[in-house]
């Protein structure tokens, strides 16, 4: 009797459970997880040193290696709340003085935003990577390290396509980290995540990683030649992790920490960092020219699933389908086409567009990549040679993009087709504004068309450059957008 009494409550116990856990399930229906970037703040990193030699589940030498290299990036943005006059009008300039007096700024007063995040060192002499969103339109950037030390940083690069900048501290000597290859890293596999959320410092979780070669549709809002191609992780990660360090149990770095899914702003249980190999090549870009230099395959593509394939009488439910290819790219040049859908880069499986972007997103105008393709069911292989955003296989040399890096905005020339319909001789259009003296000191749109700088004539992004490379004091650019009517003038120091 006992025997039975104790199956008949363990019955109900179990039932109760069962009924909670359902419950539980049932209470998150509805939900929608929303992706947003971790607000940011410190993270370390370190060295490599082989294969881990240390038990399983053990993660004290890891974190002992990585704390060092991590560094708080304060970052503040001053904002001064002016109301302007138009800066053209189709009466003239002097309009509004005729008839209103001078028009003076209206000064509202500065408004001081700041900001915490996250910072890797990367090297002995003080420099650090950490997210483009950490640093952004700064105008004082502060740097601690995990010794309490303070240093002022000064931007050496950013890049709003990946989120990542490069800054430098004067101070040498500093522990740094080094990169894994993050192609090896596997789904599964333990990895640390080092920061400082909410502004708990040196704060280490661990994880694994969930999956690799995620899109998740945040960059794009931004730019549109976004990369993303996170690694997913479920180490816990919060506000103020943002250009944090994700690491393997040896020290190495898997990537920087960037964006959490979360349906509150806080950790939900998902983060994504920009794998290593991305990071190595665009901070490294950064120190050497002042810019990314992007190699582009020049073809649109998107996801092959099997609505796709059945609609394209595809019989494939893997890989890249191409939508179109642009004419003289260097995708057409080898002989890609519209309908190919690609399945390996240099030997690398891609099953989707995330994944091609982040094996394209390392390379440079001018290198060359095997494509292989499926084309009606047959496997076609192309040597692809990549090109920059201007059409051509080399790319800007080092002391132009050191010249308008202050500036902060990448440029092209403006080509004779759209001149000649804008009546104009030439210019220079500003395609993407990021940190620098345009977005600081004016209020230049992104589609700007430089035509002349100190009433000099600009045709050229090489124009612009040396123009720059040789001025000092203030500088004032007249220019155009193509949908707007009008000349427009922005004035800024150098």
């Amino acid at each position: 009797m006992k025997r039975f009494g104790s199956l008949f409550m363990a019955a109900i116990l179990g039932s109760a459970i069962t009924i909670g856990t359902f419950k539980a399930f049932d209470d998150n229906e509805g939900k929608t997880y929303q992706i947003e970037h971790v607000s940011s703040t410190p993270a370390s990193s370190t060295s490599y040193a082989g294969e881990a030699d240390m038990a399983p589940m053990e993660f004290t030498t890891t974190a002992e290696k990585v704390m060092p290299a991590v560094v708080h990036i304060k970052s503040t943005v001053t904002s001064q709340m002016t109301s302007r006059r138009p800066q053209s009008s189709p009466f003239g300039n002097d309009f509004f003085e005729r008839f209103f007096g001078p028009q003076t700024p209206q000064q509202r007063g500065p408004q001081a935003k700041v900001g915490s995040g996250s910072g890797v060192i990367i090297d002995g002499e003080g420099y650090i990577v950490t997210n483009n969103h950490v640093i952004e339109n700064a105008d004082d950037i502060e740097v601690t390290l995990y010794d309490n030390r303070t240093y002022k940083a000064s931007v050496i690069g950013t890049d709003p396509t990946t989120d990542l900048a490069l800054i430098q501290i004067k101070a040498n000597d500093l522990p740094a980290v080094a990169f894994t290859n993050s192609d090896e890293v596997r789904v599964g596999q333990w990895v640390l995540a080092v920061g400082n959320p909410f502004n708990l410092t040196s704060t280490v979780t661990a994880g694994i990683v969930s999956a690799k070669g995620r899109d998740i549709n945040i960059l794009r809002q931004k730019s549109r030649y976004a990369v993303e191609s996170f690694i997913q992780t479920d180490a816990a990660i919060n506000p103020g992790n943002s250009g944090g360090a994700l690491v393997d149990l040896s020290g190495n770095l898997v990537g920087i920490n960037t964006a959490i899914a979360s349906p509150t702003g806080s950790y939900s249980g998902y983060g994504f960092a920009v794998p290593a190999n991305i990071v190595s090549k665009v901070i490294e870009d950064l120190r050497n020219f002042g810019v990314v230099q992007r190699g582009i395959l020049g073809i649109t593509i998107r996801d092959l699933n099997s609505q796709l394939a059945k609609e394209k009488d595809i019989n494939l439910y893997e890989g890249v389908y191409v939508d179109s290819v642009a004419d003289n790219s260097g995708a057409e040049e080898a002989g890609i086409k519209p309908g190919d859908v690609v399945v390996n880069i240099d030997k690398n499986d891609v099953k989707n567009t995330a994944e091609l972007m982040g094996i394209i997103a390392r390379q440079r105008p001018g290198d060359e990549v095997n494509v292989v393709v499926n084309r009606d069911g047959k496997i076609k292989s192309f040597d692809v040679t990549l090109k920059n955003r201007e059409g051509n296989a080399g790319f800007i040399a080092k002391e132009e993009t050191k010249a308008l890096a202050a500036l902060g905005a990448n440029f092209e020339t403006v080509d004779k087709e759209l001149a000649r319909k804008l009546e104009i001789a030439g210019g220079v259009k500003v395609i993407e504004l990021g940190y620098g003296k345009l977005r600081k000191s004016t209020d230049m749109k992104e589609g700007f068309i430089i035509t002349k700088i100190d009433n000099k004539p600009v045709k050229s992004v090489e124009d612009l450059a040396e123009y720059v490379e040789n001025k000092k004091g203030g500088v004032m650019l007249e220019g155009i957008y193509e949908n707007y009517p009008g000349n427009y003038y922005y004035a800024f120091g150098l």
